[in-house]
């Protein structure tokens, strides 16, 4: 008689990324409570719209040029003390824009956040990495990142409710919620602490952890293409979709009802972003990496290319669905991907730090370039070399040669 062969138990998510998880949603919360208003906020200290747009793009460029930084101190330090003090910088950098005079007080204000949130973002994807089950890695991205969608999407509704409050308040609000955060992960990694110096007699444990370098990650061809679709990712899944999406809506459809369509594109994008992470974080444990990051640019490359060829408003829409239907199947796979070149146990800060970069790279280029190309020329060329781009990352995968799953499967 045949035996029914037994399902193996998925290893349970640790403590100390359920908390992350929740900081996450968190913290994305009340990045969406205060993006829509920041441009506005600028503009009520006597500044045009080109100065306003430098307030949103300063925390970017920050976040790019500190990275190194963020990523050398994760790596002396450890993960939980640089992922608490980025919150509690990003807290501060918060408050501070609640009680500033002037646009320069601002600007200095949001670029001090940019800087912490550099440290965070890079300390959780170590902690990720380094704590997470090889069996549910991807499942662990999926979630993180999930985590965030539910914040931004939620965030900008928070935001319609507290309106009437001024624009001040909302800033109070969340760096309120950012330092009760930061207290609530201090003492959940405090368990992560007290974990790895029981097992280590040593009163320097945490030294003891191996670090992985950026040489020895360049040295994958995983680490390699991971660079190219995060450059890739971050123009078209940050970029394009912040910046030349809303703009291109205004062009095509005018002022009033412009707007409108925009707004929605951007609901839209994050509902075909979640509908994809609700399985694309199983699906890289289950079948590999290479695969889901293939088909995930393959969708964005396609749909982002054809974006500027539509003019009707079904056309808009259905587009910005399978854009995010796109995103959220790449990022949990290639993030995954990047977790699994510096493998459980150890601290990549410094590696993980250079993966950011170019995404980072990638979301400040992306909307700079595209946007001169859509004045020169046409918004249908912008929206194709935008594809091009993702395109180079698609290729820059086809050379990562078959990997294997966790369960030692091929993928």
């Amino acid at each position: 008689m045949a035996t029914i062969p037994t399902r193996t138990a998925r290893p349970a998510i640790p403590q100390e990324i359920r908390v992350l998880l929740v900081a996450a949603f968190i913290i994305a919360l009340g990045f969406g409570l205060i993006a829509p208003i920041l441009p506005q906020y600028a503009v009520s200290f006597d500044v045009g719209a080109a100065a306003a747009t430098i307030i949103v793009s300063i925390f970017a460029f920050t976040r790019l040029v500190f990275a190194p930084v963020a990523g050398s101190l994760v790596g002396r330090l450890g993960e939980p003390k640089i992922y608490v003090t980025g919150v509690l910088l990003v807290a501060l950098s918060t408050l501070l824009c609640a009680v500033v005079q002037d646009y320069t007080q601002l600007l200095v204000a949001r670029g001090l956040g940019g800087f912490g949130s550099t440290m965070f973002t890079i300390s959780a994807m170590a902690l990720i990495a380094r704590l997470s089950p090889e069996e549910s890695r991807g499942r662990i991205s999926g979630l993180y990142a999930g985590s965030f969608l539910l914040g931004n999407v939620a965030g900008p509704v928070l935001g319609t409710v507290l309106a009437p409050l001024g624009m001040r308040i909302p800033f109070v609000i969340y760096g309120t919620a950012l330092i009760i955060a930061a207290l609530v992960v201090y003492f959940a990694l405090g368990r992560r602490r007290d974990l790895d110096k029981k097992a280590d007699s040593s009163a320097n444990a945490a030294k003891h952890i191996e670090v992985v370098t950026v040489r020895q990650a360049v040295a994958s061809p995983t680490y390699r293409a991971a660079l190219f679709s995060g450059f890739s990712y971050g123009w078209l899944a940050f970029g394009v979709r912040n910046s030349m999406i809303p703009l291109f809506a205004l062009y095509v459809f005018g002022q009033g009802e412009g707007q409108g369509v925009a707004g929605i594109s951007l609901a839209i994008f994050a509902i075909g972003n979640g509908a994809a992470l609700l399985f694309s974080g199983k699906l890289t444990d289950r079948i590999g990496r290479k695969i889901p990051v293939l088909i995930g640019m393959s969708i964005l490359v396609l749909s982002i290319g054809a974006m500027g060829f539509f003019t009707s408003w079904a056309g808009f829409i259905i587009c910005s669905i399978i854009a995010g239907f796109g995103a959220g199947t790449l990022g949990p796979a290639q993030q995954a991907s990047v977790a699994d070149v510096i493998g459980a146990g150890k601290n990549g800060g410094k590696a993980l730090a250079g993966f950011q970069m170019c995404q980072d790279l990638g979301s400040i280029i992306g909307p700079l370039m595209a946007g001169a190309i859509a004045d020169w020329w046409s918004y249908q060329l912008a929206f194709s070399i935008s594809a091009v781009v993702g395109v180079v990352g698609l290729a820059a995968w086809l050379l990562v040669p078959r990997a294997i799953t966790p369960a030692g499967e091929q993928a």
